[in-house]
Order: C-alpha cells, then structure tokens, then sequence
C-alpha cells in the first residue's frame, strides 16, 4: 500500500497532537516534552530522522512491488492478502479479546471497513496511474484533517497549493492519467481521512493494539469479494503467498514500527514534515521498481503537494 496502517493506532495512550491532529502522538512523548531538547533526544534525533526516512522507503517501496502481483492476482487479490497476512500477524501479537460492549465493537468494525476501502481502493488506483501519483492524490486526506478547523489563513493558501497540484496530476480534460485510477485514488484519500478519525477513537477505546488487530480481520473480510473474484485459485500459489507476505512484511509490520519508535524520540512538527515526502518516495519507488517515468509536470505537481503538506504540518499552532 501506499497507503498506511500505522503503528500509532497501536499506541495504548494518546493524546492529540497541537501540530498535526493527523498523527496521534504518544502519551509518553509529551511526558518527556519538557527533556526532547537534552543531549541524549538530540543525539537520538538523527538516528530518528533515518527511521522515518526508512519507513516511508520500505512503505513506497512495499506499495511498488505489490504491483508486480497484479497480474495473478488483482489489485483485490493483492490488498487481501496483504490485510491477511498483516491480521495473522497482529493477532499473534496482541492477542486481542472480542469486547462484551456492542459499541467498541462498532468502532473497530468501523475502522476495519475504513482500512480495508483504504487498501483496496489505493491498489485499483496504482493498476491505473503511476504510483507517485497516486499517493500524491491520496494524500489529500490527511493533508484536510491536518487543517479542518484551522482559522490560520496560511492553511488556506496551502489546501489552495495542495488543490493545484492535484488538479495538475488529475490533467482533466486533458486525458493523460486514467480518470478511474483518479477516482480510486480520491476514494484512497477520504478511507484515510476517516481512517485517521476512527484508528483515534479504536486507540482510545481498546488497549495495545488489539483494536486494530480486530480491523485488521474486518478490513480483510470486507476486500475478501473483490479478493475472490479477481484473484480467485492464485490465492492458494505458494509463490504468490510467499510474495504477498513479503510485501506485508515491507508495508506494514517495519514501517510501522519504525515510525512508532520515531515519534518517541521526534517532535510532532518534525514527524509531520518528515511524512510529507512520502508522495516525493513514492514517486522515487516507482520509478525505481517499476521503471514509472515522471515527466515535468507530474514532478512539479507532486512537489507541490510535498510543499503544501509540510507548510501545513511544519508550523505550531497556538
């Protein structure tokens, strides 16, 4: 995926970041906020700087081979195999118990069918356009809940740069990029906006990370018809199998650990910052996995959402 399903949600106690309400930021951190500036955090802050960096690559990188599996097994098959593997993988973790309360079910049953459209949806879009692209637009969701009900006017010139860009990577009328994957890839985008919303409230409700281990099986299950269908018996190739964990592994289980160590050692506004390159990685992977060459305009578009994203996540808010 060049989407996520960050660690963050599995933190056990969060509270809202003044910087970026799209990240959750670690109870733990803002205890120690008052130390982030003493020898040791600024040493470790380089070594943090490169986890971030690292797991936006293995991320992107992750999302570009998943693309190689399209062919056998279609986007669906692919985006169920990987919630699959990463909910096996969770469970065995975590361990997590089905709550007594019909209403915390609910909301990880809510953030399960947000995870899994996220998924599927951001994989139909890379079948149609270029990677780099895709996460561009995709990261239009994010990029809005970093600013909903901000009354900086700043933040308004950067959803009217972030909007530019878009615009110029959608091309309309002009009839270069597929309009369907432009289509996914907005779906991608609102899954994430309200995957942020949701993994907020699972993380609140349920310890660890056994809340997003629940999605995680519900997001499997809601991608399992398109699985089936496009997939179909390639499910069962052990090659395919072995491929798909790999990319789970590469998408899911390291970036997301390295970041949730990041985020204890980085201020929030850095982190933000840092996520901002990843439509600039993407972009990177997919030209170099996939041979995905990224004219002018494609690039100054994709800069544009880069600059727009960390203009809005760099500076603090009162």
């Amino acid at each position: 995926m060049a989407t996520r399903v960050t660690a963050m949600a599995t933190i056990p106690a969060t509270v809202q970041s003044d910087v970026n309400p799209a990240w959750p930021v670690p109870a733990a951190y803002i205890a120690s906020h008052d130390r982030r500036d003493g020898p040791q955090v600024s040493r470790e802050r380089p070594v943090a700087v490169g986890m971030v960096l690292a797991a936006a690559g293995s991320l992107q990188v992750g999302a570009a081979f998943a693309i190689t599996l399209f062919d056998e097994l279609g986007p669906g098959g692919a985006a169920f195999l990987r919630l699959a593997f990463a909910t096996v993988v969770l469970w065995a973790i975590w361990r997590p118990r089905i709550p007594s309360h019909l209403a915390d079910l609910r909301v990880a049953g809510a953030f399960g069918v947000a995870l899994g459209l996220m998924n599927w949806s951001i994989y139909e879009s890379i079948d149609r356009i270029p990677l780099g692209v895709a996460v561009t637009i995709e990261f239009a969701g994010p990029l809005l809940v970093a600013v909903i009900g901000s009354r900086r006017p700043l933040d308004g010139a950067w959803i009217v740069l972030a909007v530019a860009g878009i615009l110029l990577l959608a091309d309309p009328g002009g009839g270069s990029i597929d309009g369907l994957g432009v289509l996914f890839a907005l779906t991608a985008a609102g899954c994430w906006m309200a995957y942020i919303y949701l993994s907020k409230r699972t993380g609140a409700v349920f310890p660890g990370g056994s809340g997003l281990a629940i999605a995680m099986a519900v997001g499997a299950l809601i991608v399992l018809p398109a699985g089936l269908v496009q997939g179909g018996t390639a499910l069962t190739h052990p090659d395919l199998l072995g491929a798909a964990l790999v990319v789970a592994l590469a998408s899911s289980v390291l970036p997301y650990s390295l970041e949730l160590e990041a985020l204890r050692r980085l201020p929030e506004s850095v982190f933000g910052v840092l996520m901002s390159l990843e439509p600039a990685v993407a972009a990177l992977a997919g030209f170099a996995v996939l041979g995905q060459d990224l004219g002018a305009r494609e690039l100054a578009a994709i800069g544009m959402v880069v600059v727009a994203s960390a203009g809005a996540t760099a500076a603090p808010r009162p």
